[in-house]
Order: C-alpha cells, then sequence, then structure tokens
C-alpha cells in the first residue's frame, strides 16, 4: 500500500483504500455527498453489529464487507479532511452529505465561525456533524487554542475544510477527499483516500 502523498496535512500514514470519482457538475456531487450519507449511516450499522463466527458465515455474508474491529467503533467518530482550492466545491460536498442525512435547515458556511454544529436524528440513533472551516488559520496553534480537540474525541462526524491550516495536529485522518478542477472539462474529480478501517468501508460504499 502507498503511503499518504498528503505529507503537509498529517502525518505520514497507509493509504488502506483510493478512489476516484469525476463529478461533472453540482447534481453529480450532490448525488455523491448523497452516496457518502449511506456510506456513513451503513458503517454506523455495522459497528452496531456484532462479529461472526468464520465458520457460521453463509455465502451471502461473505459477499458483504465484514463489521469492523471493536477498535474501528464509533468512539472515536470519523474525521474526513477536505482539500482544494477556494470554489473547488468542498462546501458544496458538506452540504450534500448533510442534506443526505436528513438535515433540512440552512446550512451556513463555518468561514467565520471556524465551526457550525449539526445534531441530526437518524434510524441508527442521534448523530453529532461539525463542520469546520480553518481557511482564516495563520498558525497551527490557533486550532489548539480554539479548544476543538474535544469535538473530534466525542464519537462525532468531522467534516474539516482547509486541514492543511491546522499541520499535524490533526492526526491522521479517516478519509481526505482531495477535489480539484477536471482539465477535460469544466467539472470536477475527486480524489478520497481512506487511512482507517472506518474510512475505508464508507469508501467501499461510495
Amino acid at each position: 500500500m502507498p503511503v499518504n502523498p498528503d505529507l503537509a496535512i498529517q502525518p505520514p500514514a497507509q493509504i488502506l483504500l483510493e478512489r476516484s470519482f469525476a463529478l461533472a457538475d453540482e447534481a453529480a456531487t450532490n448525488a455523491f455527498g448523497a452516496r457518502f450519507a449511506q456510506a456513513i449511516e451503513s458503517v454506523r450499522e455495522l459497528q452496531r453489529k456484532p462479529r461472526h463466527n468464520p465458520q457460521q458465515t453463509t455465502q451471502r455474508e461473505a459477499q458483504q464487507p465484514a463489521p469492523l474491529a471493536a477498535n474501528e467503533q464509533t468512539s472515536h467518530g470519523l474525521q474526513v479532511q477536505l482539500v482544494g482550492d477556494l470554489g473547488a466545491g468542498k462546501t458544496t460536498l458538506v452540504r450534500a452529505t448533510l442534506r443526505g442525512l436528513g438535515h433540512t435547515g440552512r446550512v451556513r458556511s463555518p468561514t467565520y465561525t471556524l465551526v457550525e454544529p449539526y445534531v441530526l436524528e437518524r434510524p441508527a440513533g442521534e448523530l453529532a456533524l461539525y463542520h469546520f472551516d480553518l481557511y482564516r488559520f495563520t498558525d497551527p496553534a490557533e486550532w489548539a487554542d480554539a479548544g476543538f480537540r474535544e469535538y473530534f474525541d466525542s464519537g462525532a462526524i468531522c467534516l474539516v475544510e482547509w486541514p492543511q491550516r491546522a499541520g499535524r495536529l490533526l492526526g491522521v485522518p479517516d478519509l481526505v477527499f482531495s477535489l480539484d478542477l477536471d482539465h477535460e472539462g469544466n467539472g470536477r474529480v475527486l480524489v478520497a483516500r481512506a487511512y482507517s478501517e472506518s474510512g475505508k468501508a464508507c469508501l467501499e460504499r461510495c
């Protein structure tokens, strides 16, 4: 497996899964966000299921992604870093993910507030999601001074725009979504990399 190529964003880490998605327009971005939301729901459900005895696994179950190990359960939440230039579609993707998770209200950009919290009522239980935008940070120490570590330790979904502004303080994420222009057209290309089993399980379902 390759080592994390985004060395400026977090410490080097092994990539467990990498996939690319063509996002031709906003509708395609919204569709991916909806799939990602469903993947989050699916993984949360898997994390609640006991692990099967391999000798009792049916052929159909063998074709499905395995339940996550105990140390990959939701107690540590899910950290997703969104990387891309201004206007790359990061906030659009966050908005689509929130819509897919049932949020019907306004989705504000946290450029000035730094973080926008959401509490979503889901079939698998209440889900806390925090949308961060660290663009205004000029020093990684500002992230530590802001007291954001507790959000990441709360078992919540943390979607972070401009994570590089926090330097290495965020640690290794579960997923990195890198958005860039599709030079063959007017759309975007999303390169998704998973660095944990939880992130890999989500990406497999996107």
